[in-house]
């Protein structure tokens, strides 16, 4: 059966009107919780990293 993009772009269109979206709060609430996570993981990472700098550089310098 040869490709036939008519058919193919109307079954996408078919497929995506059965998904259920988020809504614009859950959206916006989900991005807000990644932002704050990625912020702590941040600041815990460069805590960590300065911690065990400062530890090797006693140990080695």
């Amino acid at each position: 059966m040869p490709f036939d993009p008519k058919v193919f772009y109307k079954e996408v269109r078919e497929e995506l009107q059965k998904v259920t979206w988020p809504t614009k709060e859950n959206t916006v609430t989900t991005s807000l919780v990644v932002v704050v996570l990625v912020i702590f993981i941040t600041i815990y990472l460069g805590v960590a990293d300065i911690f065990f700098s400062q530890i090797f550089n006693a140990i080695l310098g």
